[in-house]
């Protein structure tokens, strides 16, 4: 009898370690080798906004007046500019969303220890494989890329975390310092020729990381006043700085926008789950080696948004959050990051069908490595009965 009590305790030993092994392990690996696309990349730049907590739904759709709460994305939508819902995953948090977007992978659950604000294990991203980053936002969330990159390339401006206040009135001022700060830089590089000549440099990234709308979401929940003019003010202040940086580089054609979100957010202001309202988020793309609009007839989805949101002439282009991350790499023709597990959206790009082969190439070959790593790794740990 004991005997028996002591092999099923014992058994239920390994159970319970195995879900800390499994569940528990980051699932990165490292000693992979970069790759990128062994062609002449479209774009020179890259500007990414990412309007923290906004809503795919809220985003797209008209207000009761026929209306665009964003008049200038919404044109590049119909006009310039491809489309579609990312999918996120859960947890829904700013810290796994901006991972995915920059980096191409999901969370790993061992980062719930460090509240989500870091990762226990070093990573590549986009940012680190690029040649410079520039930054503006949020002290939660830039100092993760910069500190994990190789190099001091990786430039980050931040706002004091005091300034974060969920009891503010209106947290839209988070978005306009960010606005701000971007036009400061830009009109004090006209005057400093070793930074201008950096940012004429090719493989370049901005971001500006856009906090206000997730803390008007938690103050005053998505379907408030505060929350729908936050996404004017955002739309207006992205048509601003594109203005800005298309007359900075003197039109030259060679910079391409993207514009998404990390996550959504429930209708009473909290997010984390798995909801549609938390998983679905906007995405438009424009500008240098991305496709222009692209007609749309006979689109089949499980869901009403194109009727919805008066799209039913413009092709939806549904991705993973994590594709968006080989999607810039290939598009400036930095290395795909090293842990990426995206897989490369072809239906963005808009180039000749060689480039979208080898652009497709590194991408499986890129995935490739992590396996062969992984599989190595684990025939060091395991025995061979086991593999």
């Amino acid at each position: 009898m004991l005997a028996f009590f002591l092999i099923g305790f014992l058994v239920h030993l390994v159970f319970f370690a195995a879900i800390f092994d499994i569940y528990f392990t980051s699932p990165l690996v490292h000693g992979t080798t970069p790759h990128r696309v062994p062609r002449e990349p479209p774009a020179k730049r890259l500007v990414l906004f990412v309007a923290d907590g906004l809503r795919a739904d809220t985003f797209f759709e008209l207000d009761t007046e026929g209306q665009t709460r964003s008049p200038f994305l919404r044109n590049v939508i119909e006009h310039s500019g491809s489309w579609g819902v990312s999918h996120t995953r859960v947890p829904t948090e700013s810290r796994p969303g901006h991972v995915a977007l920059i980096a191409g992978f999901y969370e790993d659950v061992s980062a719930v220890a460090k509240g989500w604000k870091e990762n226990p294990v070093e990573y590549d991203s986009v940012f680190n494989e690029s040649k410079h980053t520039w930054c503006w936002g949020s002290p939660d969330i830039l100092p993760m890329f910069a500190k994990g990159a190789s190099g001091d390339h990786v430039y980050t401006h931040m706002y004091p975390a005091e300034k974060e206040d969920f009891a503010a009135a209106d947290a839209s001022k988070l978005d306009t310092w960010v606005f701000n700060e971007v036009k400061n830089f830009f009109e004090y590089a006209k005057s400093n020729e070793t930074l201008s000549n950096k940012m004429k440099a090719d493989q370049v990234v901005y971001f500006l990381h856009l906090l206000g709308l997730d803390t008007n979401g938690h103050a005053h929940r998505p379907k408030s006043r505060e929350y729908m003019e936050n996404i004017r003010t955002v739309d207006k202040g992205v048509e601003e700085v594109v203005l800005l940086i298309e007359d900075f580089f003197e039109n030259d054609k060679k910079t391409a926008f993207i514009y998404t979100s990390d996550h959504g957010m429930t209708e009473w202001g909290s997010h984390g789950a798995g909801h549609p309202s938390e998983t679905l988020t906007p995405l438009v793309a424009w500008g240098a080696g991305i496709n222009g609009r692209q007609p749309g007839s006979n689109q089949q989805f499980q869901d009403d948004f194109l009727q919805e949101w008066k799209l039913n002439d413009v092709r939806r282009l549904d991705v993973n959050q994590a594709d968006i991350a080989p999607l810039m790499a290939s598009l400036i023709g930095v290395p795909f990051p090293l842990n990426s597990v995206g897989m490369l959206p072809l239906e963005y790009l808009n180039n000749t069908d060689q480039f979208k082969a080898e652009c497709m190439l590194t991408n499986a070959v890129q995935v490739l490595e992590q396996f062969k790593v992984k599989m190595t790794h684990k025939k060091k740990k395991h025995p061979d009965l086991l593999v």
